[in-house]
């Protein structure tokens, strides 16, 4: 398996997607959270923890506002992921397994947020940073609409330091210039995982 590590905006995702155009399997662990916020008995659980001013008018959870108050206190991140995580996680072991038996599958691809946190880097056999300059990424944040460039820092607050991601990284892509140039720093590594698998 391959993880994904890197700051908020950094790139992850199109680093993942790019692994998808060579083949891989991409799991997107903040794409899992986002439906399962949409999972009634979730959805239930959180309302009833963080309160009826999380909700759009809509009734559904509003994932910005939900954001504010988590990421505003350590304790209020703790509860939701108490809540999340298992579901999560266990979506993604469910995906892995599937992947695993599919032979067209030519790699598995980890972009989850928290994967050293949850010690699931032990798991991959390569794990890539992505190396991003900071006024790019709070503008790259800013510009998805989740936060505001000051949110940037505080939430990688809460998550272990970007150097010590890029400390256990087996391999580095540097998203500062172009798309084309992100492409090919990606083949590159993907075809000497391959050369060497």
């Amino acid at each position: 398996m391959i993880g994904i590590l890197g700051g908020l905006g950094s790139g992850k995702s199109t680093v993942a997607a790019e692994f998808g155009k060579l083949g891989c399997a991409v799991i997107d662990a903040d794409r899992i959270a986002h439906e399962l916020l949409e999972r009634s008995d979730i959805k239930e659980k959180v309302v009833e923890c963080f309160g009826g001013g999380i909700t759009a008018g809509n009734g559904a959870i509003d994932r910005r506002k939900l954001g504010e108050v988590v990421f505003a206190d350590s304790g209020q991140l703790k509860r939701l992921t108490e809540i999340l995580h298992p579901a999560v996680l266990e979506r993604v072991e469910g995906l892995i397994e599937g992947y695993k038996r599919d032979s067209l599958v030519r790699g598995i691809v980890l972009d989850m947020p928290l994967l050293l946190e949850i010690g699931w880097e032990k798991r991959c056999e390569r794990l890539i940073f992505v190396d991003c300059d900071e006024k790019k990424r709070a503008k790259r944040a800013k510009k998805m609409g989740v936060f505001g460039e000051n949110q940037l820092k505080v939430r990688e607050n809460f998550q272990i330091s970007l150097d010590k991601k890029r400390t256990i990284a087996d391999n580095t892509v540097v998203n500062n210039s172009g798309f084309s140039e992100l492409s090919r720093q990606v083949a590159e590594i993907f075809s000497s995982i391959v050369d060497n698998g």
